[in-house]
């Protein structure tokens, strides 16, 4: 119940309705609200949040409107409270539900498909490389063995994958919100799951999809990228809404690959210092730019007061709310993505065939960096050292600084042989994931078997019944 949750699971909804399955997805009226056009072909139900059950303030229906990430435990318990309507809903749905595919957070749903007798299929936003990688530090504990700033190689890799504890997801590396047991409640209830989706493609994780299937013993199902399979056909696809958008006409007076678009996601929240450091070193760049700002009075005081805006008037855009990202990704004009690496963008970007730049904040963002640097070569660090907790500010020797972001987008953009290399590469990943969702596609044909075996599943259980 996450803007980066929501946005994948409602693509996912409407794919499965394209290829001729009857589909209901359960939102919040807050969440209805923003998505009803996205989601207008498909069954739409409704559950009120309880936010006043859970001490929440009116409205907070998804983690990125909490006023402090302090609140998350109630959020959590929130979550809790939606079992019996949900459950309510399910019964009177007529023809009842095959199947339920459902946020891996949403951990009473394994109660409920019991209930039910039907699949409960897991939709996990993390890649198969993070969940191999995951798999092997969590069963070697290697992570224990040394200092948290110590570089360690992740054991049973094909590729050479070091990292510290420091840059590790929740799982090994809780931050002061991290509710007690609960990723170990996570992680036994998705053990116990049907199957997972994943939001990925077999080209793109060849060897980690194998390496999960077996780890994970059950049945692995990779339909991504999710918002690329939506837009090769599906012109009106409003969980980006772009018609009339001011970003993009700035877009259309640029030259070709000109452009760094930046954006560090819908959940993070950096202090005044460090954005301070982005937006100069930005500047600093001496290209043209788009960075995404979301509302702070502390952030829009310090660019009132330093007049950034002024000095970069024509070559730089503020984007304020809501960033129609995957439109912006794919003009033209855009050649470099500076990112926090959470796998709704990294995939984003990988499938308009943009070279990265690389700034992971949390959750699993330094193992999706990775993938972009190290496995694939199209993506370039700011330096980031180690994770930066929600609800913690930053210290400030774990600050990125406006010099290493200055360089790394100055790489990107290189024109010279190791930026033309890198960007060869880029597009040759955006072909392959362009090529995965059309008809005849890896991600195609996993949609195809993930409808064939739940339609199976359900033969087999008529005929004991």
């Amino acid at each position: 119940m996450a803007q980066g949750h929501i946005i994948p699971m409602i693509h996912m909804a409407k794919l499965l309705s394209k290829r001729g399955v009857r589909v209901s997805i359960f939102l919040t009226p807050l969440t209805a609200s923003r998505f009803h056009r996205a989601a207008s072909k498909i069954h739409l139900l409704t559950v009120r949040f309880p936010c006043e059950e859970t001490g929440l303030p009116p409205g907070c229906e998804s983690a990125e409107l909490l006023p402090s990430f302090s609140l998350l435990p109630n959020f959590l318990n929130a979550i809790n409270l939606l079992q019996k309507p949900i459950e309510s809903l399910l019964h009177r749905l007529s023809p009842p539900p095959s199947s339920l595919i459902c946020d891996k957070h949403i951990l009473w749903t394994l109660q409920t498909t019991n209930t039910f007798h039907i699949p409960r299929i897991v939709f996990d936003g993390m890649s198969c490389f993070s969940q191999v990688v995951t798999h092997h530090i969590y069963a070697s504990k290697i992570h224990q063995t040394l200092p948290p700033t110590h570089l360690f190689t992740v054991p049973n890799l094909p590729n050479n994958i070091q990292f510290s504890q420091s840059q590790l997801p929740g799982l090994f590396n809780p931050g002061p919100t991290d509710i007690k047991g609960y990723r170990e409640r996570l992680k036994e209830t998705e053990a116990l799951s049907y199957g997972l989706v994943v939001n990925t493609f077999q080209e793109l994780e060849n060897g980690y999809v194998d390496e999960f299937r077996k780890l994970e013993r059950g049945k692995i199902w990779c339909i991504g990228p999710l918002s690329l399979s939506l837009s090769v056909s599906d012109d009106d696809d409003d969980t980006n809404p772009i018609s009339d958008h001011d970003c993009l006409k700035w877009l259309d007076d640029k030259k070709p690959g000109s452009v760094v678009y930046a954006c560090l996601g819908s959940l993070s929240r950096l202090s005044r210092a460090q954005f301070t450091e982005l937006a100069l070193g930005l500047e600093e760049t001496g290209r043209d730019f788009m960075l995404v700002v979301k509302f702070d009075t502390g952030i829009e005081r310090w660019m009132d007061e330093d007049g950034i805006e002024a000095r970069v008037e024509g070559r730089g855009f503020f984007l304020r709310g809501w960033a129609p990202q995957v439109a912006i990704l794919r003009h033209p004009a855009v050649g470099g993505f500076l990112t926090h690496c959470g796998w709704n963008s990294t995939l984003e970007g990988i499938s308009a065939g943009v070279p990265m730049v690389t700034w992971p904040l949390f959750a699993e963002q330094f193992l999706n960096e990775k993938v972009v640097v190290e496995v694939h070569e199209i993506g370039v660090r700011v330096g980031a050292r180690g994770v930066v907790h929600l609800g913690v500010e930053e210290k400030g020797e774990d600050r990125v600084g406006r010099d290493g972001i200055r360089e790394a987008v100055e790489r990107v953009m290189d024109v010279g042989e190791e930026g033309c290399a890198r960007r060869k590469r880029a597009k040759e990943l955006g072909e392959m994931a362009r090529t995965s969702v059309r008809e005849g596609g890896s991600s195609y044909r996993n949609i195809t078997y993930l409808i064939q075996d739940i339609a199976n599943s359900m033969i087999g259980h008529s005929s004991t019944n």
